[in-house]
């Protein structure tokens, strides 16, 4: 870089600099000086923002961190374009750092300003302006937080109320099992009581138990019938029953077909004990086959609930490091748990995950986040009904998410908007449009990846890259 002293007639010509008075420009150039620089970085993101530069001569490109990489947002050789750290006039209210890189193509020239003289300049010079704008910058920061932690308690309520239903589920039936299972038992008792007392022979007895055993062990292998399967057979099995003389055998054959007893092993019991006890025998073994039924639909809801307990905690990452290294399948799963109720019944989830990918250092909590948003947004977009597919794979050094949905698309002359701050097509009331922006800063900001969309109608997918390993920050912070 070399440097030479300032003309403040070629400061006049700069659009930037037109309006301002003669004594203003002698003063811009006492206060700053031209530089030129040769083709290369002037400035790079993230370090300390000294400087303020208007561009007079040349061409320059500004760009932004993505991953590994470095995006180029502009491209201009504009006189007057100006980059560097044009918010110093808000002191130390907030990070004084480069938010983009500037290099130049050629060899280029700049007017240059101290970060801390031009901050000087502006409180002197435009007091207003100055106000206007730090009210401007920080209402705008202000509501974004606002409304960003609304979005966020919005979206914990509505999970939440989802939890609540359903866990409400398993546990009402559990409760309701376990107070039939306490009948069942009395009645076993009672039942009990009879045989000791009925004319029954210690090899029927034997016998018995041994039918008992085998009925408990039939009930955990009992085939999944369809509802119509399952209606023939309880005819076919009421008909043996009262074929046998036993009252009530309707009452009695529907829950003999849930556990897979038919009437090749009702014929095996009929064979193995006196006529005279067939029916109590058939009794005894229906309050054995419920007992077992029963236990099994405790064991079903309570397995139900603990899953549902574990996606929370996995969800919420609670009792857990922010940044750790995690299987992003767990991760997706957890969300998709937690999201089932949402999600419906009219939306097939199709899982399309690459199992040998290795798990990666991420922060789990705010990536969870960003599924959340994605797959809410996509189950909107399709209206309830409709395929969401979640995939992912490797791609050279990067894991990828993908999100699809087979709504209408976003429309090609929005899709360069929806990450924006603020930016929605649903009606007022309805969306903040802060879900995409907030993905987006996690997964580039905070992440150092990449958040993309490709659309047509029927076809729409949100596609997440994330490093496979942690950047130098991350490492050392």
């Amino acid at each position: 870089m070399t440097t030479a002293p300032c003309d403040p007639e070629e400061l006049r010509c700069l659009f930037l600099f037109e309006k301002l008075s003669d004594a203003q420009l002698r003063e811009l150039c006492e206060q700053g000086y031209m530089a030129t620089f040769e083709p290369g970085r002037v400035y790079s993101e993230g370090d300390r923002a000294t400087c303020f530069y208007v561009l007079v001569e040349g061409s320059v490109v500004l760009s932004r961190r993505s991953g590994e990489d470095d995006v180029d947002v502009e491209r201009t050789s504009q006189p007057g374009v100006y980059a560097g750290a044009w918010h110093a006039y808000l002191g130390d209210r907030m990070p004084q750092t480069y938010n983009n890189s500037l290099r130049v193509t050629v060899p280029s020239r700049f007017y240059v300003l101290d970060a801390e003289k031009l901050a000087a300049l502006m409180a002197e010079w435009f007091p207003m302006a100055l106000h206007l704008l730090e009210g401007l910058f920080f209402g705008i920061q202000n509501t974004q937080q606002a409304v960003s932690q609304r979005e966020r308690l919005l979206a914990l309520g509505s999970l939440s109320a989802g939890l609540t239903h359903e866990l409400n589920n398993p546990a009402a039936a559990a409760v309701r099992a376990t107070s039939t299972l306490r009948e069942r038992v009395a009645g076993m008792r009672s039942k009990l009581g009879m045989i000791a007392a009925g004319p029954y022979e210690k090899a029927d007895l034997q016998t018995l138990m041994q039918l008992q055993t085998d009925a408990a062990d039939r009930v955990a292998k009992a085939p999944e019938l369809s509802p119509l399967e399952a209606g023939d057979a309880e005819d076919v099995l009421g008909d043996w029953l009262d074929g046998k003389g036993i009252a009530g055998g309707w009452d009695i054959a529907p829950t003999f077909v849930q556990a897979g007893l038919d009437i090749d092993w009702m014929e095996r019991v009929a064979a193995a004990v006196p006529p005279e006890i067939l029916e109590g025998a058939v009794r005894w073994l229906n309050y054995t086959v419920e007992t077992e039924l029963l236990m099994n639909e405790i064991a079903e809801s309570t397995t139900r609930i603990s899953t549902l307990v574990g996606a929370a905690k996995q969800y919420s990452q609670m009792d857990r490091a922010p940044y750790q290294t995690v299987d992003v399948h767990e991760l997706l799963k957890s969300t998709l748990i937690m999201l089932a109720r949402k999600i419906g019944d009219g939306v097939q989830v199709v899982k399309e995950f690459d199992r040998t990918l290795p798990r990666i250092p991420v922060y789990a909590a705010e990536l969870n986040q960003v599924w959340t948003n994605l797959i809410d947004n996509a189950v909107q977009a399709m209206d309830g009904h409709g395929t969401l597919t979640v995939r992912t794979a490797r791609e050279d050094d990067q894991l990828l998410v993908e999100i699809g949905d087979t709504g209408p698309g976003v429309p090609a002359e929005i899709r360069n908007r929806i990450f924006e701050p603020f930016f929605t097509t649903k009606p007022v009331g309805d969306g903040t449009g802060l879900g995409l922006d907030i993905s987006w800063r996690i997964v580039v900001n905070r992440h150092h990846g990449d958040l993309r969309v490709e659309s047509e109608p029927g076809d729409t997918r949100f596609q997440v890259r994330l490093p496979l390993v942690p950047s130098t920050s991350e490492e050392t912070g």
